[in-house]
């Protein structure tokens, strides 16, 4: 098979798809790998990196889109990509259909197969592909909420840690999976009195057990949000659903209990933000104020760490990449249950019912489209 890897366009968007050792094992396998010129620089390969691992360059994006019969990227196709986008293509990247219905529409008119990162899912209902970047987004939302709460930056000026007699900031995290853990972790590391919210008791009952004394579990409801806002500094959005479209659990009118400077990150914004006031920012942009709290939407967080991310999100879609290579699409789907549930569009149709369901269209059971 012929693998494209073109750069990422996105704003501020320095990860790559591959790094040189996996062209070492795709290469092995038989397979052609094409990468764009300097697609990698901002991770740390050089294109000589790749060349030595097997790898052709490419000047010409619109070259490299034609020839690939995959496509590998880090973020969803935007708006200039989506002429390239043609039928029968794989494209293997993340998505995030649920929250961009011209996206979902594009792909569904180039009749490629869009297998999204985000939605490949284990027995245990855990995301593989999602794992490594959700935790260095719930990372940096701690370090980033701490950084927008110093006043030259709009926050109310407040250092989240404290000193000895002055109390340190209150955080909120809203969500206890993968990023909410990293980010409670990371506020409470740093000193902040956190308290880490969600729905399931089980789960709750766990992070009471292995969380540090500074991280308080709180069932997530309404009332209880509505409670903890007037003395809250810090709120991180860290909820999923997969696929879906994240619930808004912050809605504008509770904005007016917030003090003001109060910092919201919102690492939910990639399914469309669970702050009802949420919007997508970027690394050049992050910020913008609503009734005098300070929103940080950036949308691609890990992006600014590309030597770590690039990294961690490689070392897992790597073995998926091999078996759509070695296999194709539908012999690794229907090998693979994990995989399975990746499969999100494919020629002209949606598969996975969440995406319709968000923008009220058809879909249909992968059983019917693959057969």
């Amino acid at each position: 098979m012929i693998i494209g890897i073109p750069k990422e366009i996105k704003t501020h968007e320095n990860r790559v798809a591959i790094q040189p050792g996996g062209v070492v094992q795709l290469t092995r396998n038989g397979h052609d790998v094409f990468i764009q010129k300097s697609a990698g620089v901002g991770s740390g390969f050089s294109d000589k990196d790749y060349e030595q691992a097997g790898a052709t360059i490419l000047d010409d994006v619109e070259d490299l889109w034609q020839r690939a019969e995959m496509i590998m990227k880090v973020k969803e196709p935007i708006a200039e990509e989506y002429p390239r986008m043609r039928e029968g293509q794989i494209i293997f990247t993340y998505f995030h259909f649920a929250a961009d219905e011209a996206l979902t529409k594009a792909v569904m008119e180039s009749g490629c197969i869009a297998i999204a990162y985000e939605t490949v899912e284990k027995a245990d209902r855990s995301l593989p592909l999602l794992i490594p970047m959700s935790e260095v987004a719930g990372r940096m939302a701690a370090q980033e909420g701490a950084v927008y709460l110093e006043k030259p930056k709009g926050g109310l000026g407040k250092l989240i840690g404290g000193i000895p007699g002055v109390q340190p900031a209150n955080v909120l995290v809203l969500g206890g999976g993968v990023v909410g853990v990293n980010a409670a972790k990371v506020a409470a590391g740093m000193g902040a009195r956190t308290t880490i919210m969600d729905i399931n008791m089980p789960r709750l009952r766990y992070l009471d057990d292995v969380m540090e004394k500074n991280v308080t579990t709180m069932f997530s409801s309404e009332a209880n949000i509505r409670k903890l806002l007037p003395d809250v500094d810090l709120i991180i959005g860290a909820v999923l659903k997969p696929g879906a479209k994240a619930p808004h659990l912050i809605t504008r009118d509770m904005l007016k209990d917030m003090k003001p400077g109060t910092v919201l990150v919102d690492v939910a914004i990639d399914q469309g933000g669970c702050f009802e006031t949420s919007k997508p920012t970027t690394h050049k942009d992050p910020v913008y104020l609503v009734d005098d709290v300070l929103h940080y939407c950036v949308a691609n967080m890990p992006g600014a760490v590309p030597f770590t991310s690039t990294l961690g999100l490689t070392n897992v879609t790597l073995p998926y990449a091999v078996d759509i290579a070695n296999m194709g699409w539908k012999k690794a789907i229907q090998k693979d249950p994990e995989l399975l549930k990746g499969l999100n569009i494919a020629n002209g149709t949606i598969v996975y019912e969440d995406v319709a369901k968000a923008f009220d269209l058809d879909w249909k059971p992968v059983d019917e489209v693959i057969n």
